[in-house]
């Protein structure tokens, strides 16, 4: 049997790409071995995921006079590797404000679920400000190595510069795809930027992740600006209360400057000693 670079087993979860989705056509899609996640080796990390869907919401009856200030992940359960499909609606139609939905699906159980709040845009230069602050550009940062960390298919297909000194559950860092999201076509920057911004819980680890767990059931995204260029900064914070959940919040940059926020909730598990 062929086996990959990393000497696992091509099944159709970690079929070897340029890209992070085949696109099979009417809505379908399989994944490579780019897509694959830290968590086991046959389910999708959610990055990609969340791009694929964005390209979908943006997709969906578009509205080039809108933009979207709002989307919402829920990941509905394990995301398996291989062939899935895509659906978006439009669940909420307006003429200043829309919410749209999408979901991957795979076999027949929706896997992740997605939605956006597209609002009328307007000129607001004269009023635009912000109190976040900007970080160091990528071309300050140390390159460094995450795969000593996490495992998988879509830690090795980013590129990751480190700002400054990481603390437990804090970290700065600037990541940028090698492959694009799909084989066959070109997709917009905030794809792009949504096919990264789950990484801010792999870049600013509190705890081993052989000793506790930490996936994520959700992922937020609020924007206030359209962001640019294919570098995302990610400002991240790290935090575990006493009742197994935490909670990853970022401040998400692009060469401009701030342009958003993210959280993702946390479902700790501590693992038991090894004798």
């Amino acid at each position: 049997m062929t086996s990959t670079p990393a000497g696992q087993p091509v099944t159709p979860a970690t079929r070897t790409s340029n890209s992070y989705y085949e696109d099979l056509g009417d809505n379908r899609y399989r994944s490579t071995l780019h897509a694959q996640g830290a968590w086991a080796d046959d389910h999708q990390h959610m990055s990609p995921v969340a791009g694929l869907l964005v390209d979908a919401l943006e997709n969906c009856s578009p509205r080039p006079s809108l933009m979207f200030s709002r989307i919402a992940f829920d990941i509905l359960g394990t995301i398996p590797g291989g062939e899935i499909s895509v659906e978006a609606k439009v669940l909420r139609p307006g003429r200043t404000i829309e919410l749209v939905q999408a979901e991957m699906i795979a076999g027949s159980r929706p896997v992740v679920r997605a939605t956006g709040w597209r609002l009328e845009t307007s000129d607001t230069r004269a009023i635009a400000a912000s109190d976040l602050g900007s970080i160091p550009g990528p071309e300050s940062a140390e390159p460094f190595d995450n795969n000593s960390v996490w495992p998988g298919g879509f830690i090795r297909s980013v590129e990751l510069r480190r700002v400054g000194t990481p603390r437990p559950g804090s970290s700065t860092v600037w990541l940028r795809a090698r492959v694009p999201l799909l084989s066959d076509r070109e997709t917009s920057v905030l794809a792009g930027v949504f096919g990264l911004v789950d990484t801010a819980n792999r870049v600013a680890v509190r705890v081993d992740p052989s000793e506790v767990l930490f996936p994520n059931t959700d992922l937020t995204v609020h924007l206030f600006r359209q962001p640019a260029g294919d570098w995302l900064g990610l400002q991240t914070q790290v935090s575990f209360g006493p009742d197994g959940i935490g909670l990853t919040e970022a401040v998400l940059h692009d060469l401009e400057g701030p342009f958003g926020r993210s959280a993702q909730t946390l479902t700790l598990r501590i693992l038991p000693s090894r004798p």
